[in-house]
């Protein structure tokens, strides 16, 4: 059985690879060809908006392999459980770095991630617009990146707590929480992850990419980010 779900999310991997191989191809070949045909005519606009697209869809394809990794792993319930630890929420951190492309990236990503899943509609509906929300409050807030880290885990705490308590009442809270009611007990729960794959593991990341020795090579190969470089 183990063996099984293994292959399967290999063949997941590989599926999602490969179709982020292809996205970021058309994106390039659109891109080189639109400012081929028209030079100094919306070329260079639109190189730059293929390049967002390659960004949405990079962070969209991380987001569900490192879940479908999770997944095989560790087990489903670390994912979609009351007591779940998504590590792939790591990634909605690294918005208040590159912008509006991880936003859409990692709502997408949550969205794909709960639909295969299907928990329930709910999951699908409200999992990505907590994401998108907290994303949102990130990157509205990343300037003061830590600060906006912990702000932007809350809503995904108080949203995902919430209707998994009301709509999958299945699903019972952490034991260790049972003497609060068991809507209080899954939103602490799923906050407490929260804080953790998104102001911890997430800030870390965030912090070691931001470095010059990462960033530069990055940024001199045209990706945009939020950052200001003093000329």
């Amino acid at each position: 059985m183990k063996l099984r779900l293994f292959k399967n999310g290999y063949h997941a991997i590989l599926n999602i690879l490969g179709l982020l191989f292809l996205c970021y191809l058309a994106g390039e070949w659109a891109s080189t060809r639109s400012a081929t045909t028209n030079p100094g005519v919306g070329g260079e606009r639109v190189k730059i908006e293929s390049r967002s697209l390659t960004l949405t869809a990079v962070f969209a394809a991380l987001y569900v392999v490192l879940n479908v990794l999770q997944m095989v792993s560790v087990g489903n319930p670390t994912v979609y459980g009351p007591i779940q630890l998504r590590v792939a929420d790591c990634l909605i951190a690294l918005v208040a770095l590159f912008g509006w492309p991880a936003v859409g990236g990692v709502t997408l990503g949550c969205f794909i991630v709960n639909a295969y899943y299907f928990l329930g509609v709910q999951d699908v509906i409200f999992g990505p617009i907590a994401n998108l929300i907290a994303a949102c409050i990130i990157l509205l807030l990343h300037r003061h990146r830590f600060i906006g880290c912990i702000a932007g885990a809350l809503p995904i705490g108080l949203m995902v707590g919430a209707y998994l308590s009301i709509f999958f009442p299945f699903l019972t809270p952490p034991e260790v929480l049972s003497v609060l009611p068991a809507i209080a007990a899954m939103i602490v729960s799923l906050t407490i992850s929260s804080l953790i794959a998104i102001a911890g593991i997430g800030y870390l990341l965030l912090t070691v990419i931001s470095r010059p020795s990462i960033l530069g090579p990055l940024e001199s190969r045209g990706l945009k980010t939020t950052l200001k470089r003093k000329g």
